[in-house]
């Protein structure tokens, strides 16, 4: 059994703009913006502007909305970067690893031989801001 919704979480703030994003896409069902904590240059994340906890509370239209953006910034983080692959990974509950109970998808430029970096490290705003620019570039090209 999942918790409820908490309106409150960090990403539901950052919808509100009571926080600030590099955005790097949005429509009307979803927002990507990059993670503050990269494991790799042009990690973003991707979120539903519906609430939903998680994967198994989320609307299916909201899901499917929120997964045609994954696909349209994993084909843009791979060009704007040149990366070879991309990673998307979805967590569930504290038991599946997940720490902000809004319904999130990394995307993640990858390459051969690369090892993502270890979570928790803050990226300077300027790396951040570049690399947003990147990838807004490289989805209007």
């Amino acid at each position: 059994m999942t918790s409820s919704y908490d309106s409150n979480n960090i990403f539901a703030r950052i919808l509100r703009g009571e926080l600030p994003a590099h955005t790097v896409y949005e429509d009307a069902d979803t927002f990507a913006f990059l993670d503050i904590m990269p494991r790799g240059d042009g990690h973003c994340l991707v979120i539903p502007r519906k609430p939903a906890r998680n994967i198994l509370d989320a609307d299916p239209d909201s899901l499917a909305a929120v997964l045609r953006t994954v696909q349209k910034l994993s084909r843009a983080v791979m060009e704007a970067f040149a990366a070879p692959g991309v990673t998307v990974q979805q967590f569930n509950e504290p038991a599946g690893g997940q720490v902000v109970f809004h319904l999130h998808f990394h995307v993640i430029p990858r390459f051969e031989g690369v090892t993502l970096r270890p979570p928790g490290t803050m990226e300077k705003p300027e790396i951040l801001a570049a690399n947003a620019q990147k990838i807004r570039a490289a989805l209007v090209g």
